[in-house]
């Protein structure tokens, strides 16, 4: 929780420079990486004493979690936040209209829409039916419809639907009664998915203000008295500097590695190589890569809304196919593991929410890699384990070589092309066949081959 921080916002002696005006983009869908970086943004802009955040905003909408962490960031921010669907052609959709309504100041520039705020992965609640639904009906009557399967297509909405669109409503209905915006249409946002133009949430006081611009705006605002988590604020932005905030490197390695694809590929790739590494011992850099890549994927996916069930699968198929180079099954166990894996994918994020799904395309790459990796390079792997030894001590014993000079205890032999000092409890011939039986460093212990075939 964004920590409030109390600002010095006494009246400045005459001449002085107003304090700064910090500006924060805040476009594409909304997740952790947004999150952490509205969070961060309004803290540095408590640290630097800035009188004023703007919240520039065009969003699609995003996940709930990371939805609530902006907006309790904002209702804990002893810096007034100024909200602004910007520029023409923006939205602040879904999500972004739950945000807006959290604002001390909302703002819309022309030609910009907000609301559809329905919680996407329940679906579309009831609602009252449109004129083009009506017509729909009127032509099923005459095609013989009954009321009776009109109840039962009502019947599908499932309790929790109705406890999670019952729950964003009151959320938003809340947000509004504590800014004094319109609460009516906040409701309709979320149960009929309703939205609005500029010019209109203006007139039905949803929004403060509109402005073409964020100097527009800020000039606009100036004077203005907002209310804050530390208390009554008097702005003072006529001549203030913009000092925008870009994203920095962690934003966008979050951005990253928060998308499912990405995060799925990660924890896919962190098998591979720890697979790799037990099978290699002693390479140690794909047991390294395999370890970061694992944990980053896993760290991204505690960030995600996450199906259990989905991940479960995953493990599951994989380790059904991994079973199947171990233990043949004639197949049965592998094709499981590869349909287990598939449907463990399409559900591993429990979400319905734009740019946080994962495309089919993905899933079936990953799906087809995973398969040939466990039937090929494992198995090539176990193969090659179960060919017979060709170096070391082992593959020494039993050797056939030849004595290289008389041997009365010890002596030279050559033994695969190589020499070697060699000892024997009987005389040795030079040019006599004699087989390895044991090793002492760099001196082999031997016997004529003739008594060992006659023993």
């Amino acid at each position: 929780m964004l920590a409030v921080v109390a600002l010095g916002f006494a009246p400045s002696c005459e001449g002085a420079a107003p304090s700064p005006v910090m500006v924060v983009p805040l476009d594409g869908a909304i997740g952790p990486a947004s999150a952490d970086f509205v969070t961060r943004a309004l803290a540095r802009a408590a640290e630097e004493h800035a009188q004023l955040v703007v919240l520039q905003m065009d969003t699609p909408g995003g996940l709930d979690r990371s939805m609530r962490q902006i907006v309790k960031d904002i209702l804990a921010s002893a810096v007034p936040v100024a909200v602004f669907v910007a520029p023409s052609g923006a939205r602040a959709a879904s999500a972004g209209t739950y945000i807006l309504y959290a604002s001390h100041v909302a703002a819309m520039a022309p030609g910009t829409n907000l609301g559809a705020a329905t919680p996407v992965n329940v679906g579309m609640p009831e609602s009252p039916p449109t004129p083009a639904q009506r017509a729909g009906d009127s032509r099923g009557k005459e095609a013989g419809e009954t009321p009776a399967r009109a109840a039962d297509q009502a019947a599908e909405q499932t309790t929790m639907s109705r406890k999670q669109v019952h729950d964003a409503a009151a959320y938003i209905r809340s947000l509004a009664q504590l800014r004094g915006r319109n609460v009516a249409w906040a409701e309709r946002a979320v149960r009929e998915a309703v939205s609005l133009s500029a010019d209109e949430a203006l007139a039905e006081k949803v929004i403060d203000i509109t402005a073409r611009d964020v100097p527009d705006l800020v000039a606009k605002l100036d004077g203005r008295k907002l209310t804050t988590a530390a208390g009554e604020r008097v702005l003072a932005t006529r001549d203030a500097a913009l000092i925008p905030i870009e994203p920095d490197w962690r934003t966008r390695f979050l951005a990253v590695i928060t998308d499912p694809s990405v995060a799925l590929l990660l924890l896919m790739a962190g098998v591979y190589l720890i697979i790799f590494e037990f099978m290699s011992p002693g390479l140690a850099l794909p047991g390294v890569l395999g370890a970061i890549c694992l944990l980053v994927g896993l760290f991204a996916l505690q960030m995600l809304p996450v199906n259990y069930a989905g991940l479960g699968l995953l493990l599951l198929g994989l380790t059904f196919m991994i079973a199947e180079v171990f233990m043949p099954a004639y197949g049965s166990l592998g094709v499981g593991g590869i349909v287990a894996f598939a449907f463990g994918a399409v559900m591993l994020i429990d979400t319905d929410v734009p740019a946080f799904g994962i495309p089919p395309s993905v899933i079936g790459a990953v799906v087809i890699v995973t398969a040939l990796f466990v039937f090929l390079v494992v198995g090539v792997a176990l193969k090659a384990r179960r060919r017979p030894i060709v170096t070391g001590d082992d593959e020494l014993l039993g050797s056939v070589g030849v004595a290289l000079e008389d041997v009365e205890f010890e002596g030279w032999a050559r033994v695969h092309s190589e020499q070697w000092r060699v000892r024997s409890t009987v005389p040795l011939k030079r040019g006599q066949p004699i087989r390895i039986v044991g090793r002492s460093d760099l001196v082999l212990s031997v016997q004529p081959v003739a008594d060992d075939q006659g023993g």
